[in-house]
């Protein structure tokens, strides 16, 4: 007889994982497939809040690379300042391969069952269940977390529209001259920008642009900017990778079936950040599930609405910042983030200290005078 769990999540990275953890946390039956062997690579910068451990019980210490406060800014690989963050803790930097699966065993220890190497070939519901089928099995689950990232075969078969996937690329090096700043670099990249963390003996780099046309070659500006900072790239592979920003508000829920993390498009459009809106999502997520399996009908219509009140609303100025900056970003590289207290805003912001609407507005301003002739 078929096993029928309370929730089957397609998708074993950090939306996934955060899922799995909250709905076994709650009781229930559930269960991730992942389509790669177990731990997996996801090529990723690994820059993240702290702020996210206030959403789980356990210490996340052992998932944690490096940390660090020092901020430092490029224009063009030149005009550089450095700041340190006054936040209560140091962002934190993890790799994604140690990072995810932590995250994935500690849903186990709850009860989740984690299955890896399994790819899902098609859905189907049928009666009260989605039959989730797979090459050689098919998994019976009440609801369905889609958490398959940027490029999700789970959107386009539970009928959501596509969005616009860009290609970012990161590659780790050497660090050989232990610099232990967060570096953002602009004014290479159109529409985009580069931006590289420490990791022990070890510095890892990642390009993308988060708005206009993509960019699928990035080996160029990696060269140049490994270069100009005495990193090696030659003999260490530049991963390339799919990125899908926050485009606008949209519904994440379907029948019996919700978004999670890329797969529901929430990176943020101006910092490109990615593991903390996944981590949020997923928590959130299982919240929704739970409660649908406890009979509230509109539970999945709630988490949408829940996403897009308190995630994608302040997304609504993180674009509209973005689409100012990046349409004149030597201005916007002068006037806004080489203030002394542009990184501690930004700093408060990946904390969740303040959110965009809270800044933006007079970083939009400012921006907008410098426009009109005279100001």
């Amino acid at each position: 007889m078929q096993a029928i769990y309370d929730c089957i999540v397609v998708g074993g990275g950090a939306a996934g994982g955060s899922a799995a953890y909250h709905l076994a946390c709650r009781g229930r039956q559930v269960l991730v497939l992942e389509k790669l062997a177990l731990p997996r690579s996801k090529p990723c910068t690994g820059g993240v809040s702290p702020a996210i451990a206030q959403w789980f019980d356990f210490d996340f210490q052992p998932a944690i690379a490096d940390t660090t406060r020092t901020v430092r800014y490029s224009w063009q690989l030149r005009d550089a300042i450095e700041a340190e963050l006054s936040i209560p803790e140091p962002i934190w930097i993890v790799d994604r391969t140690v990072f995810d699966q932590y995250l994935l065993q500690q849903a186990q220890q709850q009860g989740a069952v984690v299955t890896d190497q399994t790819e899902v070939t098609g859905i189907t519901f049928q009666e009260d269940r989605w039959q989730i089928h797979t090459a050689t099995t098919t998994y019976g689950g009440r609801y369905l977390i889609a958490a398959d990232g940027a490029n999700s075969q789970m959107a386009q078969w539970l009928g959501f529209k596509p969005k616009v996937v860009r290609t970012a690329a990161v590659m780790t090096v050497p660090n050989p001259t232990g610099d232990r700043a967060a570096h953002f670099e602009f004014g290479l990249v159109k529409n985009g920008y580069l931006w590289s963390f420490p990791k022990g003996d070890q510095r890892t780099v990642g390009v993308a642009v988060v708005r206009g046309s993509d960019r699928p070659n990035w080996e160029p500006i990696l060269q140049q900017y490994c270069a100009a900072h005495g990193l090696q790239l030659a003999d260490y592979a530049i991963q390339y990778h799919p990125l899908r920003v926050w485009e606008g508000q949209q519904p994440l829920h379907t029948h019996h079936a919700l978004l999670a993390g890329e797969a529901a498009g929430l990176v943020d459009p101006f910092s490109a950040e990615g593991i903390r809106p996944a981590l949020y999502s997923g928590m959130r997520a299982a919240e929704a599930i739970d409660a649908a399996l406890a009979g509230e009908a509109e539970a999945l219509a709630t988490y949408s609405k829940t996403l897009q009140e308190e995630w994608g609303a302040d997304l609504v100025w993180a674009q509209r910042l973005a689409a100012l900056f990046h349409r004149m970003p030597k201005v916007g590289y002068h006037l806004a983030m080489k203030r002394p207290s542009a990184t501690q805003r930004l700093g408060q912001v990946l904390c969740g200290e303040l959110r965009y609407r809270d800044i933006a507005g007079r970083a939009i301003q400012r921006l907008s005078s410098s426009l009109i002739p005279g100001r």
